[in-house]
């Protein structure tokens, strides 16, 4: 297969990753025929299978497996039944208070939440100051799966005092906004909040949960929100599909 140098494209790295020497790794070649082929056929077309690709490319399978394996974890492909589809665009998630309801719904998404589990136990010791809570007083933890269009996408958990949402297990639609029910339900308000990033593999009950391989890196956001006192309020573990998810904030200067 003659080897091609891609085409420079807005907002990709430098030179598309070409290194300086000029010499393209052969699947890397492959991997940005391959993208041109994406565009082709769209958002939900079918990819040719491996030996069709390999025939077309003229390389070998594990060439055009390698190349499918870095367009997966980018995003670009998604698999589907026994074959692989063309994905649509990554959800961009604002870094601010807004719920993921209302950042999915702007996007022309249906958010959704499937519920893991809603349990109430003893606070433990390191996770009472974010809460604002005592060592063994009583709080919640929600966990649930996020959705969109009913595709899984994360892993939401989230931690609050029982004396905040004390009829939480009774008067909560799982499936809905939990900001929602703070704000119309019980009149509380968020003031501001603290966020850490950063990049994890999922543990093998996680990607379980979630649908994806436990080798697919995961954007895993950190929240401690307080209320419009300043009073400390939950503690939130969010785990988003790296495929799946960018995130997006604007900066002011100080």
């Amino acid at each position: 297969m003659e080897e091609q140098t891609p085409q420079h494209r807005p907002g990709s790295p430098v030179r598309s990753g070409i290194p300086e020497h000029g010499r393209v790794p052969k699947y890397y070649a492959v991997k940005a025929r391959i993208a041109d082929l994406l565009d082709v056929l769209g958002e939900g077309g079918t990819l040719p299978t491996e030996r069709d690709l390999a025939d077309r490319y003229e390389v070998s399978r594990e060439t055009v497996r390698q190349a499918l394996r870095e367009l997966l974890l980018e995003g670009r492909l998604r698999r589907s039944g026994r074959g692989t589809v063309v994905a649509g665009p990554k959800l961009e998630q604002p870094l601010s208070l807004a719920s993921y309801t209302e950042g999915v719904r702007r996007q022309g998404r249906r958010p959704g939440r499937h519920l893991i589990g809603l349990e109430q136990f003893p606070c433990p010791p390191e996770l009472a100051p974010g809460i604002g809570a005592e060592p063994d007083e009583p709080v919640w933890h929600l966990e649930r799966v996020l959705l969109a269009d009913d595709e899984r996408v994360g892993l939401e958990s989230t931690y609050i005092r029982v004396a905040r949402a004390p009829r939480l297990d009774s008067d909560f639609q799982p499936d809905s906004s939990f900001y929602g029910y703070l704000r119309d339900r019980l009149g509380i308000a968020f003031g501001d909040a603290d966020e850490k990033l950063e990049t994890v593999l999922a543990t093998p009950r996680e990607a379980l949960l979630v649908g994806t391989p436990p080798a697919l890196p995961m954007l895993l956001i950190h929240r401690f929100s307080r209320d419009q006192d300043g009073r400390p309020l939950e503690r939130v573990r969010s785990l988003y599909r790296g495929d799946r998810f960018s995130f997006t904030t604007r900066l002011r200067p100080e």
